[in-house]
């Protein structure tokens, strides 16, 4: 195999196949309330305040006053309590809230503001936003939108970063951020077959017809019925059959169509080639020298021959031209690159696939026995766990197994809490359960490993307006929160709504930790302040010294707070430092982590509020930061500490 070497991009054109350069040619020419239970009394810990907590925490309050009123920097919540505008950081906004489920023109909006204001540090949270290691959010979604900004702005700044991009997500970014720009921000998901039928008779199935085709299929002989359901399905397939090459021609077309004619698109495109490119030969090498233990996964991430990458891109053949160059002058153009292309996948893909040992090659050629599960990712394992259970069910389980006693390893890095808790309650099989289990343990486990959450307590909303994947991911965080607590705030855990409860979470697997927490009390109203009422009253009622106060408290939710405040225009945070101060605890008000999970305007705090962070994102990446017994400095120290690392410090900008 010939040695990976960046093409001049003026060297080539791309061909396309076939339907494609004709097409281009032509076109020269002429887009929920669940049954509440109490919340569990738990036993005496030894710890004053806790016990104390346990004790007072969930009694009774009166509900507070409330006002109105009016200030320039401030604004008022969904539910009327006042909040800040804007953190006042540009930056920090767009830290604080691009979250899952966010527009692409929010994120837009945001990114443009803080690039505005700091390039470099605006550059290192879109890179933050893809992260799906150290204190990445990973928020795929975001970043896609997010790099779309970059290209249609910075587009060699996005183009230069690939490699780093890539080292943040995964090598299909790449070809994703392809199509998309060549599809008019189009991703290559698609929803279902059931999703697309109700979406296609608006909201139902259809049934209409089904009497006169009913009666039309009766008419005529047996074998004349017969013929003509024959005649009508091939008469469908092929009317099928001519879309999908209406569709693909089109869709290599546009291909052909972007890379040679727009020069943003075509860079991005020769760089993202090269990185395939380069780390192709070098596996490549490395196969033939016996070398396999640390091959890349460029081979799993290329896109197969004319798969819907590879039609919408045609990275297939930029990638084939740079590692097996046209040596003969007489040999056409076109001609050269279909043999490429198919060189690459005998002498490259195929070769390097099996050697990576990927489910997906056993999985089509239904060789079940050869499947390594121990190399199985951990968003693969939770996609085909029901194939191994159906498949290949006793090597399957004796993997489980060994895993539970401590032999072998589960992955479940990529992994996101709340994917796993939703995983686990798809369904009751007992396996397909063992495996959220394994996975659940694996992420406990190896943040464990980086530390402890000391004198620490997650605040989880639950009111109606966090309802769908927000509660969810709010519940997970909670529940996660609680098993990495030191003692004696282990698994417990205060949530939200009409009056705030203290939980003690019981269960010993994950299936009854979440069999419990759909128990707990759920409502339509988010008394923010009612939590640190009850915190203080405890402490007030128990004369606790300051220093045996909680240190920390990290609330999850979308700070769409209720009104709450005597004072007009004086925030949540605002309120409970007077009301501490007051109590003589001033100096024990808890650090608090707001969390935020879903898109929403209000900002608890400014950039520079002391003994405050602003966070966001559904991923377990962020807990990181607290870890440490290092006190919290303030909203934009967090956000500069979630940037710090090298992953990020190598990004650059060009332009």
């Amino acid at each position: 195999m010939a040695a990976a070497a960046t093409a001049d991009a003026s060297s080539y054109v791309l061909v396309g196949p076939p339907e494609a350069r004709h097409a281009h040619a032509a076109a020269r020419a002429t887009d929920a309330a669940a049954p509440a239970a109490a919340a569990t009394a738990a036993e005496a810990t030894g710890e004053p305040f806790l016990d104390a907590m346990d004790a007072g925490f969930n009694k009774p309050a009166a509900p507070p006053a409330t006002n109105g009123g009016g200030n320039g920097t401030k604004t008022l919540t969904e539910k009327l309590s006042p909040t800040f505008v804007s953190s006042g950081d540009p930056c920090l906004d767009f830290f604080f809230h691009v979250v899952p489920g966010t527009p692409s023109s929010t994120v837009s909006s945001l990114l443009a503001s803080a690039w505005a204001a700091d390039p470099p540090t605006a550059l290192r949270l879109v890179g933050n936003l893809r992260g799906v290691r150290g204190s990445g959010k990973s928020d795929r979604e975001g970043f896609y939108a997010a790099a779309l900004w970059l290209h249609d702005r910075h587009p060699r700044t996005l183009a230069l970063n690939a490699r780093h991009v890539a080292g943040l997500g995964y090598l299909k970014d790449l070809p994703e951020l392809l199509h998309r720009l060549a599809h008019g921000g189009k991703s290559t998901r698609t929803p279902g077959r059931k999703a697309r039928r109700a979406a296609g008779s608006g909201g139902r199935f259809r049934t209409g017809g089904r009497k006169q085709r009913t009666e039309a299929a009766r008419a005529g002989t047996s074998e004349e019925r017969v013929a003509a359901s024959l005649a009508r399905d091939r008469g469908l397939a092929e009317t099928a059959a001519a879309a999908r090459r209406a569709r693909r021609a089109e869709s290599a077309r546009r291909a052909v169509e972007m890379y040679n004619d727009d020069p943003a698109y075509r860079f991005l495109h020769d760089r993202t080639a090269d990185l395939f490119a380069e780390l192709l030969a070098e596996d490549t090498r490395k196969l033939a020298a016996g070398e396999t233990r640390d091959l890349s996964l460029a081979a799993k991430w290329c896109p197969s021959l004319d798969s819907c990458y590879d039609r919408s891109t045609l990275l297939c053949e930029a990638v084939a031209r740079r590692l097996f160059p046209n040596k003969s002058e007489f040999l056409p153009d076109a001609h050269y690159a279909y043999r490429a292309r198919e060189r690459l996948r005998k002498a490259a893909l195929v070769p390097l696939r099996r050697a990576l040992k990927l489910p997906e090659v056993f999985i089509s050629e239904k060789a079940w026995g050869h499947v390594a599960y121990t190399r199985v990712a951990s968003v693969a394992m939770k996609n085909y766990r029901g194939l191994f259970l159906k498949h290949d069910a006793d090597r399957f389980n004796a993997y489980l197994a060994n895993v539970k006693s401590g032999k072998k390893k589960i992955a479940a890095g990529a992994l996101l809490p709340h994917e796993i808790v939703a995983s686990f309650s798809d369904d009751d099989n007992t396996s397909n359960n063992a495996v959220a289990e394994l996975q659940w343990q694996r992420m406990v486990d190896d943040m464990r490993t980086l530390g402890t959450l000391s004198s620490c307590v997650a605040v989880c909303d639950v009111s109606g307006s966090m309802y769908g994947v927000p509660m969810d991911v709010s519940v997970a965080l909670g529940l996660l929160v609680s098993e990495l607590s030191a003692d004696p705030w282990r698994g417990r855990v205060i949530t939200f709504s009409d009056a705030p409860q203290l939980h003690a979470i019981t269960g010993d697997t994950l299936a009854e930790k979440v069999e419990f927490v759909k128990t707990m009390d759920w409502g339509m109203n988010t008394d923010f302040q009612a939590v640190f009422d009850k915190i203080l009253e405890v402490a007030v009622d128990a004369r606790l010294p300051p220093e045996k106060m909680v240190r920390r408290v990290l609330v999850f939710s979308d700070m769409e707070f209720d009104v709450a405040s005597a004072n007009p225009w004086e925030t949540d945070y605002e309120a409970i430092v007077s009301k501490f101060a007051e109590a003589g605890y001033g100096d024990a008000v808890p650090e608090i982590v707001f969390w935020n999970l879903r898109d929403s305007k209000s900002v608890p705090v400014e950039a520079g509020q002391k003994g405050v962070a602003l966070v966001s994102g559904f991923s377990k990446n962020l807990l990181k930061l607290f870890l440490d017994d290092g006190g919290i400095v303030s909203p934009r120290a967090v956000m500069e500490k979630a940037i710090a690392g090298k992953e990020y410090q190598e990004l650059a900008v060009f332009d």
